[in-house]
């Protein structure tokens, strides 16, 4: 399973919300390429970018901070945030990132993902994220009356390369996966799910492991990373390629 680090740009800085709420910011860097050369330098396979100014915005807002992480890096980069047409994807391209995330336009322009999916195939992945099972959009300012998982199929049918599912209640908290709707929204696709939002220990990363025969082959890890309540090693060890086990013998039968 690929473990992803995050780094949430906001006014060119890395910092980390709580469930989504952009007055509820704590800064965890300075300097995002730093930051992003840290998890290189510690084993990640790929970056989790998410421009926070552009999500609220509707256009990229952090381009600056992003051009140069690419600059700096040669693992894969995914991008999402403000991504709401043609051009402004193409543009992450060509800046050197490799995936793009659409989520609002997703749910408004459900046609500019089976576009760019065809123009740029396995390179658009959709964000879906949730709260209390309904999907948000405009930088989780807005909450639609559209199920996550009718969005799922109907994004898998169009072409896109995987979802990333939120669940926005957990995001920041520290609380765990929503291994539930992890489970429900993976069996209800056939494209890969990667999973997001509350990761606090390893122990959360290993719950995962029982939803991967499902197609849930990854996990994006943020605000633990930060506070070091997991430690990226001991998370790629984990759960990562060439991983200690696939299912700990004594984490109870919950995890079999």
């Amino acid at each position: 399973m690929e473990v992803i680090p995050a780094i949430d740009l906001l006014e060119g800085r890395c910092v980390r919300l709580y469930q989504g709420d952009y007055n509820q910011s704590e800064v965890f860097g300075e300097n995002p390429v730093e930051v992003a050369q840290r998890w290189a330098d510690e084993g990640a396979t790929r970056l989790h970018l998410v421009d926070l100014d552009g999500a609220k915005a509707g256009k990229p807002e952090n381009l600056q901070a992003i051009a140069a992480i690419a600059a700096a890096l040669n693992i894969p980069i995914e991008v999402g945030g403000g991504l709401r047409d043609r051009d402004r994807v193409a543009a992450l391209f060509d800046l050197g990132v490799q995936y793009a995330i659409l989520g609002t336009a997703a749910v408004e322009n459900p046609e500019l993902v089976s576009t760019l999916s065809h123009e740029f195939p396995g390179q658009i992945i959709v964000g879906i994220d949730a709260r209390d099972g309904k999907v948000a959009t405009r930088g989780w300012l807005e909450t639609s009356a559209l199920d996550a998982i009718a969005l799922a199929q109907d994004m898998a049918q169009r072409g896109a390369a995987a979802v990333i599912y939120t669940d926005i209640n957990r995001d920041g908290t520290l609380q765990g996966p929503n291994l539930e709707a992890l489970r429900a929204i993976a069996e209800a696709t056939s494209i890969p799910i990667i999973a997001s939002g509350g990761m606090s220990s390893v122990a959360d990363l290993l719950s995962l492991l029982k939803l991967e025969r499902l197609g849930v082959n990854g996990v994006i890890i943020g605000k633990a990373l930060y506070t070091g309540d997991i430690v990226l090693k001991e998370a790629l060890r984990a759960i990562g390629p060439g991983r200690w086990q696939d299912v700990p013998t004594d984490l109870g039968s919950s995890f079999a």
